[in-house]
């Protein structure tokens, strides 16, 4: 079983790592009018958007999101008012085949193009600075992923933002599926927070929402699959309309693995 344990004290290596992943908005004001590739390191990253054909939404390489002049659209765009980076995803869109919800959400890569595919072994760590500017229920912020190892299309771990503010980590208890829901904060609609999803020694989940921190055993089970980070706006709610969904936005995202 899944068990929550103590807050942990903040090390001074901790410290120090925290303060190496500072992006180019976390360490002055984004600007707003480049695209989110000039103001964001998009180079380990790879956008899905909620069009495209039934079953194959689109995907926007690394190549064509990094630079101040670098893609964006209705879906992913630079907010002209203060810079961040916005994903946004409604309830009616193209899915993936495995999924019933729309997603406009940024899929790790490696600087060289591929598909980051990491062992559970070792530290790796996606921390953000955000906040959710609209959502009919529920959306995804943040997730580790299962990648190569297996059958399973499941996720390790999702970060959910719900309409009341309450900030939810969902963890799986095994690549077959269930997911146990742990409350890790509370936030206003429309008002910014950060998280940290990090995977440490490779037996433990640390997650840390607005400087509070909770880990979580990993079981044995998810041991033959690698990994990879996902964030951005992945909507939990679909209908017919176009005009309701989530619209996040996010002032910082850095990736580290160590």
């Amino acid at each position: 079983m899944i068990r929550s344990k103590a807050l942990a004290t903040t090390s001074v290596a901790g410290l120090v790592a925290a303060l190496t992943l500072l992006s180019a908005t976390e360490a002055g004001a984004a600007d707003p009018g480049k695209a989110p590739g000039g103001n964001f390191d998009l180079s380990v990253w790879q956008l899905q958007e909620p069009v495209g054909s039934p079953g194959k939404p689109t995907t926007i390489p690394s190549s064509r999101l990094q630079g101040a002049n670098g893609y964006q659209d209705d879906y992913f765009y630079t907010d002209k008012r203060d810079g961040a980076m916005t994903f946004w995803a409604p309830e009616k869109g193209v899915t993936t085949p495995n999924s019933k919800y729309a997603r406009s959400e940024l899929r790790e890569m490696n600087r060289n193009g591929s598909a980051a595919d990491w062992p559970l072994q070792g530290n790796h760590r996606l921390s953000a600075t955000l906040r959710v500017v609209s959502v009919t229920s529920n959306v995804c912020v943040g997730q580790i992923h299962l990648g190569s190892g297996g059958s399973s299309t499941k996720p390790l771990v999702e970060l959910y933002y719900r309409a009341g503010g309450d900030i939810v980590a969902g963890i799986e208890n095994s690549p077959d599926g269930g997911q146990t829901p742990h409350t890790v904060g509370h936030v206003a609609i429309g008002k910014t927070w950060t998280y940290t999803i990090a995977v440490s020694g490779g037996r433990t989940i640390d997650l840390t929402v607005n400087g509070s921190t909770t880990h979580y055993t990993i079981p044995t089970s998810f041991d033959p699959y690698k990994q990879y980070f996902k964030a951005g706006s992945y909507n939990q709610s679909s209908s017919d309309s176009t005009t309701k969904g989530a619209r996040v936005a996010f002032y910082g995202l850095t990736v580290s693995h160590g």
